[in-house]
């Protein structure tokens, strides 16, 4: 199946707000060390996606929530949901009388449990998108503290811009002047438990990254890239085996780079440009038509609102 992009919305009309939830892509990923809470302590390079899922809020009588896309039944639609969610910590923190009921509407493009941050980056594009509609005076710190109670993933999917980050994914360090990137998305149709990969891991005391190259382009990048890991994929490829499929179809696919992100399912394959990914993801749609892949490209931080590819 084609996966397009997300369509924008140039002039939306009056009382009506929309924007990308871009997928988040973890490019390293190292578990090192587990906290007495019970969570575990990383440090991640993550960059996002010009594909996503795409959130609209709009003005409305009364509060309503709707899912349309490829992936929609697999939303769930009560308060468990993290759009709800965010929604409800937004108005909480504004007040009843700005935050006045919404229409929101969730167009998902992502595969569910996929490990690219779609439920994460969901909630932290409807806080984005509420404080606009809501006009509500919250500062990035402030926001990026909501979004920490929602989920250690929502920070990195406010920040939306290539990042490093520690602790539980809280300590962020943006990363200027990162290199375009084209990018194959692929998910052979798994979903992955985040708790049972963590709980899989024979040790939780990694490494940490190296530095990063003084000088980053697409070659010092994959070669520092080479250098790294993610703790999770040999886990997550022993709970899903298809996952090791995918890897090997973005290894046939001339990817200069392939990793799973996150704790997967979903893989990705680095290429030089939008045009060679969007020729792999061709090929690799050919001979795996019921597996999700996008061919995309990392997300200008400078426009980041308007994510298309």
């Amino acid at each position: 199946m084609n996966t397009a992009s997300p369509r924008i919305d140039d002039t939306p009309p009056a009382g009506q707000v929309s924007v990308i939830a871009p997928a988040k892509i973890n490019l390293a990923l190292h578990v090192t060390g587990r906290r007495e809470d019970g969570y575990h302590d990383i440090e991640t390079l993550a960059v996002f996606a010009r594909f996503g899922d795409r959130i609209v809020v709009s003005r409305s009588e009364c509060d309503r929530f709707s899912v349309s896309g490829r992936y929609a039944p697999d939303v769930p639609l009560d308060a468990t949901n993290l759009v709800l969610k965010a929604r409800d910590s937004l108005r909480e923190a504004v007040g009843e009388q700005p935050a006045q009921p919404v229409a929101i509407d969730l167009e998902k493009n992502l595969p569910v449990a996929s490990g690219v941050g779609g439920g994460s980056s969901d909630a932290a594009a409807t806080l984005r998108a509420l404080c606009d509609l809501w006009d509500a005076s919250i500062h990035a710190p402030e926001l990026a503290a909501i979004g920490l109670r929602l989920g250690a993933d929502v920070p990195m999917c406010l920040a939306m811009r290539p990042l490093l980050a520690r602790g539980i994914g809280d300590d962020i360090a943006p990363i200027d002047q990162f290199p375009a990137l084209g990018i194959v998305l692929v998910n052979p149709g798994v979903q992955v438990s985040t708790a049972q990969v963590f709980g899989q891991l024979e040790r939780t005391d990694h490494p940490g990254l190296p530095p990063l190259p003084r000088k980053l382009d697409f070659h010092s990048l994959r070669g520092w890239l080479e250098e790294t890991r993610n703790d999770l994929q040999p886990a997550a490829c022993t709970l899903q085996p298809p996952i090791a499929a995918a890897l090997s179809a973005l290894k046939r696919a001339d990817a200069a780079f392939w990793r799973m992100s996150g704790s997967g399912a979903t893989c990705f394959g680095l290429y030089e440009s939008g045009n060679a990914a969007k020729r792999a993801a061709a090929q690799i749609r050919g001979r795996h038509p019921d597996w999700f892949v996008a061919a995309t490209r990392t997300l200008d931080p400078e426009n980041a609102g308007n994510g298309t590819d």
